[in-house]
């Protein structure tokens, strides 16, 4: 089963944008309460009976069950009753929140990610209709429930072999977004190693150099606007929170920050594109990017969106040019020597490689990717045999498959993301 979700720009009416707001706002009264529930009978329980606070103290009965997905959801129900806002939003969609709020707090439960937080005003942008008929989708639009036939900007066309299985209507900066689910009946098995292997060192001064000895410049996506940047918030500083002007300076500002992301992913697809044009193989490091994010140079590394090439764009477009991406163990990588493998140490102020066993020199971020690239055949090999790195794969129906979908053939670059 191929699952994928296709972003695409909307054109709604004034009513239909009416209607969006309403929803979100819903949506948004639902989150809080739902959550506030799930807060309170976890503050009942926290408190000793003996050492109440003095300031105030919610107390649930000691049987209270926790108000889980489906107790919240058949509550939702007998509530629509007493609250008659609830009746005019699908019922589906109240309900996707709610499973919003459980994965959520399960995520906090298990320490991946922080408690939940509740939601100010125009601060709920998307919810989700999860079921979708079969005929929504037209050279008009995209007929959607409760909204009726939206008008779409069809950037792409959607091959007829997928099914629309949900659809999330997302409110951004520069408009609305409708983010389709698609689902075709098609197995597509994993790329193959084969062609020529491509090690792949990541950092700031160097955006990336690759074993074949390119290397990129970082580009500074954030210093272009910083000035409108900052000129805006110095704006905003002085209107009053809540106004008017208040919220058509933070709609600038959001439009200036979407723009730079814009910038940063379209960048990222094209280099991940002219990489895939030149390898069969493309190794990477694995590495944690949220804790580079959060040193010294913390603001350089979100800037060029590291963590989002290396994790994201990268393995998709490879995966879509049927190249094959495996990540290799980043520790002492600009330690060894490419060619004899010797260790060569040397601090982060030696930008060049100079090997006393064998005589290499080389710039350091070469080396290292060369002895990426290598790690990552050694894997190979051990896995699956010696001869299994730079094995051609021949032409098949899921690689036939794959062009009609996307539009794209080995060794032809495609730069729209």
């Amino acid at each position: 089963m191929l699952n994928m979700t296709w972003e695409f720009k909307l054109e709604p009416t004034s009513e239909q944008v009416s209607e969006i707001e309403h929803i979100l706002d819903v949506c948004r009264n639902v989150w809080n309460f739902s959550l506030r529930e799930r807060k309170d009978w976890l503050d009942s329980r926290k408190s000793p009976v003996n050492a109440c606070s003095i300031r105030q103290e919610f107390i649930l009965p000691a049987n209270a069950p926790f108000p889980s997905y489906a107790r919240q959801c058949k509550s939702l129900t007998a509530a629509k009753a007493d609250f008659p806002s609830l009746k005019t939003v699908n019922a589906q969609v109240l309900q996707q929140v709610i499973r919003k709020v459980e994965a959520s707090w399960e995520s906090w439960r298990l320490k991946r990610s922080g408690l939940p937080r509740f939601k100010k005003p125009n601060r709920m942008r998307s919810f989700v209709f999860p079921q979708m008929l079969r005929n929504c989708i037209s050279s008009e639009g995209i007929k959607l429930p409760q909204l009726g036939l939206v008008k779409v900007r069809w950037s792409r066309e959607i091959p007829n072999l997928f099914e629309v299985k949900q659809a999330r209507i997302v409110r951004k900066a520069s408009g609305y977004s409708v983010m389709l689910s698609l689902q075709a009946d098609v197995d597509i098995p994993a790329v193959a190693p084969h062609g020529h292997p491509v090690g792949i060192d990541v950092g700031l001064e160097y955006f990336l150099s690759t074993s074949d000895g390119e290397q990129v410049k970082r580009p500074r996506f954030f210093n272009g606007l910083h000035r409108k940047l900052k000129s805006l918030q110095r704006r905003l500083k002085k209107k009053r929170k809540g106004s008017a002007n208040w919220l058509k300076l933070q709609k600038k500002i959001g439009r200036v920050h979407q723009r730079i992301a814009n910038t940063r992913k379209d960048w990222h697809f094209k280099l991940a594109h002219h990489l895939c044009d030149h390898a069969g193989m493309v190794f990477v490091e694995d590495l944690d990017f949220r804790t580079m994010s959060k040193g010294m140079l913390g603001k350089h590394t979100l800037d060029a969106g590291l963590g989002q090439f290396v994790n994201q764009v990268l393995p998709w477009v490879c995966w879509k040019r049927d190249v094959f991406y495996s990540k290799v163990d980043a520790r002492g990588t600009s330690q060894e020597c490419p060619d004899c493998g010797g260790e060569v140490c040397k601090d982060l102020s030696t930008r060049s490689h100079h090997c006393h066993h064998c005589g290499s020199i080389k710039p350091r971020d070469v080396a290292a990717a060369q002895v990426i690239s290598t790690r990552g055949q050694r894997g190979i090999e051990n896995a699956c045999g010696a001869d299994a790195a730079g094995a051609g794969v021949t032409q098949s129906s899921w690689l036939a498959l794959k062009q009609e979908i996307f539009g794209v053939t080995q060794g032809i670059s495609m730069h729209n993301p």
